[in-house]
């Protein structure tokens, strides 16, 4: 993934607010602010190499292998010729590079292309008359001309467009906001540049009147300008210090457990290394003081070797050089070319592709793949995630009568509502009770359906002659506007200051004096409102666990009553409430409200108090219930992924009752519990008594005979459990439970459990959701996974991994992460095990040489072993091997399992590979050292000679890794067979081309292993000898495979003995599926060949039950 850099200057900050005057560069410049050019590549034509390259040797391996090339150009201490270092660094140095720049050119190239095709440029104000420029160009405080269709790239503060009354609709790729009012600009002073997408505080002067600046009136960088001609705006934020780039820094870099493994291993092998230098250097000056010395006839010590102690300290950095194929410095590049293939299949899976929205499942990072056969936690959004998002009005209550869509609908045909023109064909409603209490008057059920088409923020967009379409920033807002549409009570249109509502076909204006707007704390929204009769009223509408608070009891218990109905078969539930407001009292709180709404400092509390204030003595008018149903296939796929022990949690928004049901309904909850807990609690005090309670409950062994199996938490408010020592207690009781339920959490609070079971468990997290509200929750699990729904984009664009439906994340988990964990397990384990046994053989031989650096093996062999003779069998290994197919790692689970457990790579199997590669070392330098041992050839002539045994010992060698990778190797594709025998061809083809005269005759220095293979290689002995010792370096392994599989199988193991029944082929299915959402808002290549199987046939779901008592509740199975 390639990285942001911005290298625009930083602008000095000289207050802790932002003044700036609109079309007055001359007093803007002082600031300092950035200009509005933006580099999204990291790299050009000229520092590519330079700064790549510097990149490149910050790895420790790349520096270490340059380091030894330093040395090789010693001649007093390499023994080996600095080609055989040079080419593999050079050749990862380039793979790398051409990797780096790719990735860059990309991210250029994308940025270049969006630019693009939205922005051909803009006009800006300049003396009095528009001046066309290039975006790059425009500064802060410069008034800009928009035009429909085009991007927006700076954040710019809207002042007027050619709609009517100066609203805009803008379309966001990024940001999610949809309305935008107008203002007159002159002089601003704002809040300093920050990444708070959500937020903007700032005050506008024109003509000595303060106006207040929010960011409802921001159009953001990132924003695409629709159905709008034109409209004129003030650049507040330019370039690096807009919101969308404050937003964009350097991404949080995610690492695998493999890849923190690996690093502690390399620093082992590192260890390793020097030890067995640190021994040879000792062997030879020992060697040298009691032996070589008496040889010096024959073998003269060179001038500058003093002793025989500096002869050993020489000795050490030769033997770095030699044994430096122990320390991988293919390692990390193999590693990505793996995860870059295993990725490409989870791209082209068919069986991932949504073609309703013609959404393939995509892999936006490489680098955590082998991480998505480890997950042990999946925290999981429920709006959107779960459910389809498509709300749809259900039932309602108006003065304790019950509405319900449903109501008969078995008998009763749909109502008919073509008494009314401007009613939505799509809208479905079966209660005819409710039309004829529309029709007769009643005045509640006017008032209940006046207060849903005026409590929103719904903006009606009129095309053509009674075809209105909503656009809302919820979809629950939109249900609820259509459905008071429907009934008569149509929202036509609104501006800055009127809203114009058609009762019952009599168009009626309102004059809006305040919308005291929903966040995520208050979980309401009201309106204050003029009537035409002069009354002023309030309107609310929020969730009933705030509002309350905030009732005058009358029939409240009532109201409860149907809401937790409602709640509980799933639905998302809403009170309404009212109240008419006195003149003199609402006077002066505008008065207050319009100080605390231009105030730059501590605007939000100040505005929270005063929506506290009047948002008291509310008279409840009724309550909604808005359908959000479940998702195709999430019950099965939730099933599945539990059966594979993988414990899900749910962070919802919802209330209690709503988020039990949804549990039950999605096999979340099941009937055959042992037991369900829900901490409730008001306060923090009153939490801490609960979970200690529970706590004890599980420590006197209540629960432990049943091994914890079965059990699940239900947390109606996490806010509850904030404090330190109430989070570990949570913890422990929430860990110890199958699955678990948060209710009314927070953004925020998402990312907060994230954090703190990561943190706590290291445990691999993943965390999959839809919206803007789930992206810090994503950016905090290990896995990050977006599902593209009806919330934007956000999420995916946050996300390492997208999909457009919850189903596909046990194929993404269970399928490609199972199989890229075992294959990255699998390249470890054979690549440790092939370098350890490629080097110990130099080791052995020192004892036979007097520790004199000499090696084994021919240079070229050592420089060609791992970037050819090797390379392509152990990739093909990685990409294409599989235990088991597809259709059997979704029939059983439970195959799963050993990757949380870290069964297939760890330290102790590290510490195997080393054992068998220092066995297999000894028998690849003793069997052919002792079969050599004064032997001759068919014409009498001695093989007892070093290049003869370094080609029979190499040869050795390369069957032997060869033959190991076979033995690994269990699904054999055209490309397997290719790689592991073409290797092998390619090794004798190059050998006896080396090797043969005319390459001597032409550089003799390069190649002196003349006649080598000719000779050798045609002797019977010679054959017996390579025979006997890739048998005996394979014999263990085959062996101890076959007594595991018959003494401790695996659950792999078992099912590979259960004979498949054949299976017609059967075509791809398309299957669309219906989306639908909440109460309130918070708003083809190979691949087919590795990804083909059967679809599941998904269960039919349980019925739900849910029983609690007071205190600790808990439920017990009926079942």
């Amino acid at each position: 993934m390639s990285r942001l850099y911005i290298t625009s200057k930083k602008p000095k900050q000289i207050a802790q607010d932002r003044e700036l005057k609109a079309n007055d560069r001359e007093y803007n410049q002082k600031f300092e602010y950035p200009k509005n050019f933006i580099k999204t590549s990291k790299y050009n034509v000229l520092t590519f190499l330079p700064v790549n390259l510097f990149e490149q040797f910050q790895r420790i391996a790349n520096a270490y292998f340059l380091f030894l090339l330093v040395l090789q150009l010693v001649p007093q201490v390499s023994s080996l010729s600095w080609t055989t270092t040079v080419i593999p660094l050079l050749l990862v140095l380039i793979i790398t590079a051409v990797k780096d720049a790719i990735d860059d050119y990309v991210s250029y190239f994308y940025m270049y292309s969006f630019l693009l095709a939205f922005s051909t440029g803009v006009y800006f104000i300049l003396f009095c008359r528009l001046e066309r420029e290039k975006w790059m160009h425009v500064q802060v405080g410069d008034i800009i001309k928009l035009q429909n269709n085009q991007f927006v790239t700076a954040d710019v503060l809207l002042l007027t467009s050619s709609e009517p009354h100066g609203l805009v609709y803008i379309e966001t790729v990024t940001m999610a906001f949809l309305t935008i009012s107008i203002m007159l600009v002159c002089d601003i002073k704002c809040e300093i540049p920050n990444n708070k997408l959500d937020k903007f505080v700032g005050t506008l002067t024109y003509q000595g009147n303060k106006y207040p600046l929010n960011v409802e009136k921001l159009l953001l960088r990132g924003c695409v300008l629709r159905n709008t001609e034109w409209c004129f705006g003030l650049v507040i934020f330019a370039g690096p210090e807009t919101k969308l780039m404050q937003n964009s820094g350097l991404p949080t870099f995610k690492r695998t457990s493999i890849d923190r493994l690996m690093n502690v291993l390399v620093l082992w092998i590192f260890g390793f290394l020097a030890i067995m230098c640190t021994f040879l250097a000792f062997g030879n000056a020992f060697w040298q003081h009691n032996i070589g010395y008496y040889f010096q006839t024959f073998l003269p010590w060179q001038s500058y070797i003093s002793n025989s102690s500096f002869s050993g300290f020489l000795v050490f950095w030769s033997y770095v050089i030699i044994l430096n194929t122990v320390v991988p410095i293919s390692l990390y590049v193999s590693v990505e070319i793996i995860r870059l293939g295993n990725s490409f299949y989870i791209d082209w899976d068919r069986k991932m592709y949504y073609p309703k929205k013609d959404f393939p499942a995509k892999a936006r990072t490489t680098t955590l793949n082998e991480e998505l056969g480890q997950i042990k936690y999946i925290f999981s959004d429920k709006t959107g995630t779960l459910t389809q998002n498509i709300m749809a009005f259900n039932k309602c209550t108006i003065n304790g009568v019950l509405y319900d869509v449903s109501k008969h609908f078995t008998k009763t045909p749909k109502l008919d509502f073509s008494f009314n023109p401007m009613a939505d064909s799509n809208f479905v409603f079966y209660d005819k009770s409710l039309v004829e209490a529309v029709n007769t008057k009643k005045h509640e059920v006017h008032e209940f359906f006046r207060l849903l088409s005026l409590c929103n923020t719904v903006m009606p967009d009129e095309k053509q002659q009674g075809k209105l379409v909503y656009q809302a920033q919820s979809p629950d807002e939109g249900a609820l506007v259509t459905a008071a549409r429907n009934f008569g009570f149509v929202l036509k249109s609104r501006t800055p200051e009127t809203i114009t509502i058609i009762e019952m076909g009599k168009p009626t204006v309102y004059k809006m004096l305040a919308i005291l707007d929903f966040d995520n704390i208050r979980k309401r929204m009201s309106v204050i409102v003029r009537s035409p009769a002069g009354k002023l009223h309030l309107y609310c509408k929020g969730a009933d666990t705030v509002l309350i608070y905030n009732f005058v009891i009358n029939m409240f218990k009532i109201y409860q009553f149907y809401i937790q109905e409602f709640a509980g078969i799933g639905l998302r539930t809403l009170l309404l409430a009212s109240k008419e407001l006195n003149e003199r009292a609402f006077n002066s709180w505008q008065k207050r409200h319009l100080e605390a709404s231009t105030s730059v400092q501590n605007r939000e509390e100040k505005l929270q108090l005063l929506y506290e204030e009047i948002e008291r003595d509310l008279h409840l008018i009724g309550g909604t219930a808005v359908e959000d149903k479940l998702q195709r296939g999430v019950p099965l796929t939730i099933e599945k992924l539990s059966e594979a022990n993988i414990k899900i949690w749910v962070l919802t928004g919802d209330k209690l009752e709503t988020a039990v049901n949804i549990g039950y309904a999605c096999n979340l909850l099941q009937d055959e519990m042992n037991e369900v807990f829900i901490i409730e609690a008001d306060t923090p005090d009153a939490c801490r008594v609960v979970i200690i309670t529970l706590l004890q409950f599980l420590k006197n062994g209540i629960l432990f005979s049943n091994k914890l199996d079965n059990m699940y938490l239900i947390v109606p408010s996490i806010g509850i459990c904030s404090r330190k020592k109430l989070k570990l207690d949570f913890l422990t009781i929430a860990c110890s439970c199958e699955a678990v339920i948060c209710c009314r959490v927070t953004p925020l609070q998402k990312a907060h459990v994230v954090e703190l079971v990561k943190k706590h468990t290291k445990a691999i997290t993943l965390a999959i959701g839809d919206g803007a509200n789930d992206v810090s929750m994503i950016k905090a699990a290990n896995i990050g996974v977006g599902v593209s729904g009806q919330e934007g984009m956000q999420a995916v664009l946050s996300s390492d991994f997208a999909f457009a439906q919850f189903r596909y994340l046990q194929r993404l988990l269970l399928v490609h992460g199972r199989w890229s964990y075992i294959r990255m397990c699998n390249f470890l384990r054979y690549f440790f095990y092939k370098n350890f046994t490629f080097t110990l053989v130099h080791f052995w031989y020192g004892f036979f040489c007097g520790f004199s650096a000499q090696t084994v093996y021919d240079e070229w062999f050592i420089t060609l072993y791992n970037l050819v003779y090797t390379a392509l069998p152990i990739l093909a290994m990685s990409l294409f091997n599989q235990d088991v197919n597809d259709y059997w790692s979704l029939a059983y689970p439970q195959l799963y399992e050993p990757g949380q457990l870290d069964l297939f790579f760890n330290k102790l199997e590290f510490v195997k590979c080393v054992i068998h590669g220092i066995y297999s070392s000894l028998v690849l330098f003793y069997i052919p050292y002792g079969a050599l041992y004064e032997t001759v050839r068919d014409d009498g002539k001695t093989t007892s000679d070093y290049q003869s045994f370094a080609l029979i010992a190499q040869t050795c060698l390369l069957l032997t890794v060869t033959m190991e990778i076979a033995i690994d190797t269990v699904y054999w594709t055209a490309f397997n067979h290719l790689f592991i025998w073409g290797s092998l061809v390619v090794y004798f083809a190059i050998s006896f081309t080396m090797y043969s005269n005319g390459l001597f005759a032409i550089i003799p220095g390069a190649f002196s292993f003349i006649g080598a293979a000719r000779n050798i290689l045609n002797q019977p002995h010679v054959w017996l000898t390579i025979f006997l010792t890739t048998v005996l370096c394979s014999l263990p392994t085959i062996i101890l495979r076959c007594i595991a599989i018959e003494t401790k199988p695996t659950f792999s193991d078992k099912r590979k003995k259960i004979v498949l029944p054949k299976r017609k082929s059967q075509p791809i299915r398309r299957v669309s599926a219906r989306r639908s959402g909440y109460a309130f808002s918070h708003q083809r290549g190979f691949g087919a060949l590795i990804t083909t199987g059967l679809n599941m046939r998904p269960q039919a779901l349980r019925s739900p039950t849910f029983r609690s008592s007071a205190g600790i509740k808990t439920e017990k199975s009926s079942g």
